[in-house]
């Protein structure tokens, strides 16, 4: 197959989690995605993903994880970073390069601090140590939507929040049919991990990580605000920090050099 590219699913004994893996690399490249998860799974994506990221294809063995399935009421991210680990022993996964973007980024913290062995490199896109006003409201927002039943409004603000300008004008006919496509059957998964968010803190956990760490922010980014990237990067002791001065919370896929960047940052 294409890029070795396949759709999986592991399981242990408490829980199965859908993951893609492609690349030929010997070296382990972990991703851990957004809240986006939380309306798809990413199993059934290994194609496009491969495809996007396939810059690393030839370096590394690269798997993209969603959360595990049935989720508790009060699932933290520190629940989700303890799940994670799990999913990486049922694997045979010692050690990665792990990229966590928004809340995935939450979760890679947490997985960081907490199971240092695990993480060889870590780079934290566009998230937050701890809730601020900015994500605050973003989520809160998009929780009141759901709620309401307006998928559309919902869509439509992710889109109007989450990319530049230009990308909206762009796609924003296109969202009333992304959102027939897309639409989940139930949006427990949302709520659950959308609250997450909101309880997340790992503020004090992030002097304890003492891998490589690269920070990666947007000073645009209407989700998180470009301030919590720079507060993670000055928490860790010799963190680098790149700020993107044009682009908001997408950057990870407007950014035209995000994926190059990242791949000299673990190559180093």
């Amino acid at each position: 197959m294409l890029f070795n590219a396949i759709n999986a699913t592991v399981k242990t004994d408490k829980f199965s989690m859908d993951y893609v893996r492609f690349g030929k690399g010997k070296k382990i490249l972990v991703m851990l995605p957004g809240l986006g998860e939380s309306l798809r799974s990413v199993k059934g994506t290994a194609l496009p993903m491969a495809f996007m990221y396939r810059k690393l294809a030839k370096d590394y063995t690269v798997y993209i994880f969603s959360r595990r399935d049935n989720m508790p009421q009060g699932y933290t991210t520190t629940d989700m970073a303890a799940d994670q680990k799990a999913a990486f022993d049922a694997l045979g996964i010692n050690k990665a390069c792990v990229i966590g973007v928004s809340m995935g980024g939450m979760i890679a913290q947490h997985f960081a601090a907490d199971f240092p062995g695990y993480v060889q490199k870590l780079a934290l896109v566009v998230t937050c140590a701890k809730p601020n006003s900015t994500a605050e409201k973003a989520i809160n927002h998009w929780i009141t939507l759901v709620k309401k039943g307006s998928y559309k409004a919902f869509m439509d603000s992710n889109v109007k929040l989450i990319y530049s300008d230009k990308y909206y004008r762009k796609n924003k006919l296109l969202v009333p049919f992304v959102s027939i496509v897309t639409k989940p059957k139930s949006f427990d998964r949302f709520f659950i991990q959308s609250s997450a968010c909101l309880e997340h803190n790992a503020h004090d956990k992030l002097g304890r990580i003492s891998c490589p760490v690269f920070v990666i922010g947007g000073e645009k980014d209407l989700v998180v605000g470009g301030d919590a990237s720079r507060e993670i990067a000055a928490a860790i002791k010799g963190a680098t920090l790149k700020m993107y001065s044009q682009w908001g919370h997408g950057l990870y896929e407007e950014a035209s050099d995000f994926v190059d960047i990242v791949a000299e940052f673990f190559r180093q």
